[in-house]
């Protein structure tokens, strides 16, 4: 970049530090390229290089991840500090090649950056200028600089005496249908939860436009370069409330160098289900109570069965009956050992064979005369192997202690609820066994798979199997290299001409070592392998619309985080969910009682003053004592509210076309009845799909936009909502709001109908 380009002094010399740092970057995303090139060349080398190859191939691939994923905004920020010390601050670390491989690049989750975002004139940090800086691609196009040292004459022509102007430049961007990352404009408030110390549940309240799910996504980051070693090996898991909202806050982690992370819905989180069917309000209700954990331990206990009438066995040419005070026996014994159903089946097994010998053998092994046993202890062990091979026996026990999965449990049950619930609960939940699983199915899927567990008898044989062929295998290839290489040397004429001894592969390694090093070894990330894994125990695990969730769903979750590390997001003003809990007490108390940290962000940055007032004041008719976020901004444009006539499609597609902004995207936020009809009359817009919120404009329903926000809201028929819906749809606009009815409104609404 030369002068004539770049005639201000401070804008040149960071264009060349930015070229200087992408000239680095280019050179290790080359190098990165080049050594996962070479490692994954190295597979036929012997088991120590194999794994060597794994964890190079690993690294590698993080890094060159993390390189792509910022490139074009690697660094945005500087500190002066009053020693002479500048730090640039970016979003990934890099270092220099010397031998004290000096920082170059600050990551701003290091220590030394914090004061980029805490630092104020009253509390400077020990810094005398504050630098924000604006690229577009790999080009300096603005420099913000803010002067903490009051007493510093120094002056750089970038100084703006409004230290807000980044803060709300970000904040009235157009959006893109995708969550921006916040970190050149993380606030003191959220810096503070963002690096709160990482053990139990941390709590973090705001309503909408506070930022919470973008701290909750800089916190996931934070930890990951905090805590590497231990949540690089277990994973962070963040649930959201729906795919949508998943693909919004998809690129964040990414855009800060970190792509190890698992995001998923609560419907998400049962390996081999997806959850694609909805559930009414009421049956969402039964299904998320605390109850069907009982529930459905009860219903495993009655497959647990005692015969009615008794089994006849014949073995021998001898009947052998197994009434219900035999099986009783049994099955008590059996649940003594207090394992779930499929793991315990195995002792259920050993208690009926050794009922059913003793039975056999006092029938044919009993002296007529005086009653004693005629049969030693090798004839009771042969009585009991045969019947062991038996095939009426395993019928039988198949039939008192079936093995069961989760899914035809649970499916078996909500067919037929009754004497389960009451009648009223069972109408709400009973439906088809072919019915497809909702994610309020999920939960007690995984609490059916808690109360089952798993018999991995026939598992463990398998392996078995596949290891012995595998070793047969290659003791097989073994036996050729010797036999060849025994050829090989019987072939010369004069035997060995320089007298060494010749080593064959029998002589270094033998079929079962050979066998292991050519397994493949498991290339997937924690991520990856947790998504896999129901009983996977994630390091952190991050929640956001948490109010949503079901007691049941908390169960789930609380398995998958044993440790109990936890940031829970959300509003409690904002639950919407027939199952959801909306209380912070309440959620948390059976799992670590009142041992949680709370914190409540205040600043709404997302919602121009005139839409939240408006906003609050729907809340606030039901509840006087509600207290709104406070907007840090305003537009001076007043949201409006119309009565329309009967072609409501058609006023919609009117009003979205004055809505809808040159840059950024328009949401029409309406009842899933109307999607259809409003949908024809807009080009590009579908119904009944998954939104892109990547177009100009998108239709949802209410829950569908929560956590969601958009340049321009249009809110219709807003009677039909529920008023934790109407809220959440009120606030999703960042510039300007507009709503449409046909019938009555709340009474807020209504003063404002023109």
């Amino acid at each position: 970049m030369s002068n004539t380009e770049f005639p201000d002094d401070e804008l040149r010399r960071e264009q060349e530090f930015i070229d200087g740092l992408y000239a680095r970057v280019d050179v290790l995303r080359g190098d990165a390229e080049t050594s996962v090139g070479d490692a994954l060349a190295q597979g036929d080398k012997p088991m120590q290089a194999r794994l060597e190859r794994d964890i190079l191939v690993a690294e590698r691939s993080g890094l060159l991840a993390a390189l792509n994923a910022v490139d074009g905004s690697l660094c945005f920020g500087r500190i002066d500090l009053a020693s002479g010390t500048t730090h640039h601050i970016g979003r990934i670390g890099l270092r220099a090649d010397d031998a004290e491989h000096t920082p170059v690049l600050i990551d701003w989750r290091a220590a030394v950056a914090r004061p980029f975002y805490l630092a104020t004139g009253h509390t400077p940090m020990g810094l005398r200028r504050r630098r924000h800086i604006a690229t577009e691609g790999r080009t300096v196009t603005h420099l913000h600089d803010e002067i903490l040292d009051l007493g510093d004459a120094t002056r750089t022509g970038h100084e703006d005496h409004n230290g807000d102007a980044v803060l709300l430049a970000a904040l009235n961007s157009a959006r893109t249908g995708r969550m921006g990352d916040i970190v050149r404009t993380i606030q003191a408030d959220q810096d503070r939860i963002i690096r709160a110390p990482h053990r139990g549940v941390l709590v973090v309240e705001g309503g909408p436009g506070t930022g919470k799910t973008a701290v909750a996504l800089h916190r996931a980051a934070y930890l990951l370069y905090e805590h590497r070693e231990l949540l690089a090996r277990r994973a962070v898991l963040i649930v959201g409330p729906n795919p949508a909202f998943l693909g919004y806050i998809g690129e964040v982690l990414p855009s800060l160098g970190e792509t190890g992370v698992l995001l998923a819905t609560v419907g998400e989180l049962f390996p081999g289900v997806r959850a694609t069917a909805a559930d009414t309000p009421e049956a969402a209700a039964v299904k998320g109570r605390a109850e069907m954990a009982d529930v459905l331990a009860e219903v495993v206990r009655d497959r647990q069965a005692l015969p009615d009438p008794a089994l006849a066995i014949e073995h021998d040419r001898e009947v052998l009956m197994l009434d219900d005070g035999l099986v009783g026996v049994a099955r008590e014994r059996t649940r003594a050992a207090k394992l779930p159903h499929n793991a315990s089946r195995e002792y259920f097994e050993g208690h009926i064979l050794n009922t059913l010998t003793e039975l056999y053998a006092e029938r044919v092994g009993t002296d007529p005369y005086d009653g004693s046993s005629l049969l030693d202890a090798s004839d009771i062990t042969q009585i009991r192997d045969e019947l062991a091979e038996n095939p009426e026996v395993w019928s039988a026990i198949d039939r008192l202690w079936p093995r069961i999965t989760p899914e035809r449990l649970l499916a078996d049950f909500l067919a037929e609820p009754e004497g389960y619930l009451g009648e009223e609960d069972a109408a709400a939940i009973r439906r088809p066994v072919t019915r497809a699983w909702t994610v309020a199915d999920v939960p007690l899927l995984d609490e059916a798979a808690e109360l089952l567990g798993e018999d991995d008898r026939p598992a463990r044989f398998r392996a078995d199997r596949e290891r012995e062929t595998q070793i047969a295998y290659a003791q097989g290839v073994l036996d050729v290299s010797y036999a060849s290489r025994t050829y090989e040397f019987e072939d010369k004429e004069d035997g060995d001409p320089d007298g060494s001894e010749v080593l064959s592969a029998h002589d270094i390694i033998d079929a079962e070592r050979f066998a292991e090093r050519q397994e493949e070894a498991d290339h997937r990330s924690a991520a990856e392998r947790a998504a896999a894994d129901r009983t996977w125990a994630f390091g952190h695990i991050i929640v956001d619309e948490a109010q949503e969730l079901s007691p049941m769903a908390w169960r789930l979750l609380m398995r998958r985080c044993p440790t109990r590390s936890m940031t829970l997001v959300g509003d409690p003003a904002q639950t919407a969910e027939a199952a959801g809990v909306g209380s912070w007490s309440e959620i948390l108390a059976p799992y670590v009682e009142d041992r949680y940290e709370h914190t409540r962000l205040g600043v709404n940055y997302r919602t121009p003053s005139e839409i939240m007032d408006l906003a609050a004041a729907v809340v606030r008719a039901g509840r006087p004592d509600f207290r709104p976020p406070s907007s840090v901004r305003s537009t001076g444009v007043r949201p409006w509210v119309r009565r329309e006539g009967a072609d409501l499609p058609g006023a919609v597609a009117k009003a979205a076309a004055e809505l809808a902004p040159v840059e950024g995207r328009l949401a029409i936020i309406a009842p899933r009845r109307l999607h259809r009809a409003i949908a024809a009359r807009l080009d590009g817009v579908t119904a009944g799909a998954e939104p892109d919120l990547t177009r100009p404009v998108v239709l949802l329903d209410p829950r569908q936009s929560k956590g969601l926000e958009f340049d321009s809201v249009l809110v219709v028929e807003p009677a039909e909502y529920g008023t934790s819906d109407l809220y959440v749809a009120l606030t999703r606009a960042t510039q300007r709001l507009g709503v449409l009815h046909t019938g009555d409104l709340p009474e807020p609404l209504a003063r404002r109908d023109e």
